[in-house]
């Protein structure tokens, strides 16, 4: 009889996680662009950060899933740390509504009425509904089923259970109630959801197995235990990752203690005041209430908090070849990954401009820099590859099909510009020692011609000029480089120059003019890292 209880018990906890995983990606996958115009709409102010949070995580039923969802807006710019910082407090209070679900639905309706149907239906959106959403929003409708019949075997088990394990004796005392906390927050880490936690702990209070107050140590302990997914998601992740996983963690302990502090002075009354009451949706109340004050204390130090984080985890912006922006959390999103490389590449813009613009302009303090500077462009590029050929490793859109190969392209650009800018240097003393005057005042104009080009082509904020634009500025500078090689030519012909002088001034010329090239190619495809219907309106406006 205790092994077909415990059967029922890892039974029910498997459905249950099952369902919570199907639903979560149904939801996910149905609401593909719509989560990520909900979670812009936290750029909005902090308030409508914290509203984004808590409706997100409602719908989708996983905290977690936001978390890593908002890790990747920040690193793809599209949210500031603040807002991101109140969309966790958000995600804290919506993950709160499992509770509210299992206790108003799960406890109060007769789960075999609903459950099964609901999971024939969603199986037969799914295996109608193709590719379109429907489908996934049927997984999600089978996800839901699932994860009421794994409660209805919780309860089950919970019922029979206590007659073998005296739970209720052994949590009444003040080294059980830690060890509940323990306990719910060993129960979140091992299965990696607070809310299967949370369902264990509402089946065990319907049965009777544990008193109230215990219950509720538990569910302080899955709170806590929610920090554990945080922590692992961002090991070897971003600085930003890291930011915001530590707003995690931190806003978790300060609620932690505001539950205990509550279980402490109100644990006498919960258990001899509060029995005639529902206690299920008692101890939902109870998980939303100190998440809710939870905020309410944090909210006035938030921008403390943001400050203090923005002073942590700097090691991997030391250096120039650590990516900022390419997190391994957000490649199940193609979208937000593309985002990343997309301001990844935007860094390796910046450093490169410069460096053509100090290579082009013969500044000598610079060599050693510039050397040192293509060595990071070339480490940065090679991750912004490497991450490139983990986004193509999902299922595409032709869209973001078609923008990997651009961004690639535009990696080898850089990489180029980068080599180049090294390798001008070595040729300054020759510009600088042209004993004819016309042709030295020829290639200053053409090395000042050339930084206007490179100043052009800068990107800010994520954009750059027209490819018309750009394709009529190399024009020109192709002309005067034509005319002043021309001109070269004539006077080693004429004797007036050195052979080797002309041979090494033409090698330098044919570099800034390759320099140049690949500039301007950079900027006229810059555009094609950005999806058609965001280019479209950006055109319009």
């Amino acid at each position: 009889m205790m092994l077909g209880l415990l059967g029922d018990l890892a039974g029910g906890v498997g459905l249950f996680l099952l369902g919570m995983h199907l639903m979560t990606t149904g939801m996910q996958q149905a609401a593909g662009h719509g989560l990520k115009k909900a979670l812009q709409a936290a750029t909005g102010s902090p308030l409508k950060g914290l509203a984004s949070g808590i409706l997100i995580t409602a719908i989708v039923q996983s905290s977690s899933a936001v978390t890593i969802a908002t890790i990747g807006f920040v690193n793809a710019g599209l949210l500031k740390l603040r807002q991101s910082i109140t969309v966790i407090y958000g995600c804290n209070i919506g993950t709160t509504m499992t509770g509210w679900l299992v206790a108003l639905i799960g406890f109060q309706v007769k789960i075999s009425a609903f459950a099964l149907p609901m999971v024939a239906i969603g199986m037969l959106l799914k295996l109608i509904g193709g590719d379109h959403k429907v489908s996934h929003l049927g997984m999600a409708l089978a996800g839901f089923g699932l994860f009421f019949i794994g409660l209805d075997y919780l309860k089950n088990a919970f019922d029979g259970l206590d007659s073998y394990l005296p739970l209720d004796q052994m949590t009444d005392s003040a080294l059980g109630l830690i060890l509940c906390v323990l306990a719910g927050f060993i129960l979140t880490l091992l299965m990696q959801s607070s809310s299967a936690a949370m369902a264990i702990t509402l089946s065990l209070t319907a049965a009777g197995s544990i008193p109230i107050a215990s219950a509720g140590a538990l569910v302080i302990g899955a709170n806590l235990g929610t920090t554990s997914t945080a922590i692992l998601s961002v090991i070897g992740a971003t600085s930003n990752a890291k930011r915001i996983a530590a707003a995690h963690v931190i806003f978790n302990l300060i609620t932690g203690l505001i539950g205990v502090v509550l279980l402490v002075l109100l644990a006498g009354i919960i258990n001899n005041d509060l029995k005639n009451l529902n206690l299920v949706i008692l101890l939902a109340a109870f998980h939303t209430l100190f998440n809710l004050i939870g905020v309410a204390i944090l909210w006035p130090f938030t921008n403390h908090l943001e400050q203090f984080l923005n002073r942590r985890f700097c090691s991997q912006e030391e250096r120039f070849g650590q990516p900022r922006f390419l997190d391994k959390t957000i490649l199940a999103s193609p979208s937000l990954a593309v985002e990343a490389m997309k301001n990844e590449l935007s860094r390796v813009s910046v450093l490169t401009s410069k460096m053509a613009k100090a290579a082009v302009s013969a500044e000598l303090s610079e060599t050693a820099k510039l050397t040192t500077s293509m060595h990071s462009v070339h480490e940065l590029n090679e991750q912004i590859g490497e991450y490139n050929q983990k986004i193509a490793q999902n299922n595409l859109t032709t869209e973001i099909s078609e923008i990997l190969p651009s961004a690639m392209r535009i990696t080898r650009y850089y990489s180029e510009i980068a080599r180049l800018s090294a390798l001008i240097p070595q040729y300054y003393e020759y510009i600088e020692q042209l004993s004819d005057r016309s042709i030295r005042e020829q290639v200053h104009s053409y090395q000042h011609s050339t930084i206007e080009l490179i100043d052009s082509c800068k990107i800010a904020d994520n954009s750059c000029i027209s490819g018309i634009e750009s394709r009529k500025l190399i024009k020109r500078l192709e002309h005067k480089y034509q005319t002043i090689k021309s001109l070269i030519l004539e006077s080693s012909i004429k004797g007036t120059l050195n052979p080797q002088d002309s041979i090494l001034l033409l090698d330098a010329l044919s570099h800034i003019h390759r320099l140049s090239e690949q500039v301007e190619k950079a900027a006229r495809f810059w555009s094609s890292l950005t999806p058609m219907q965001s280019r479209d309106s950006a055109i319009n406006q």
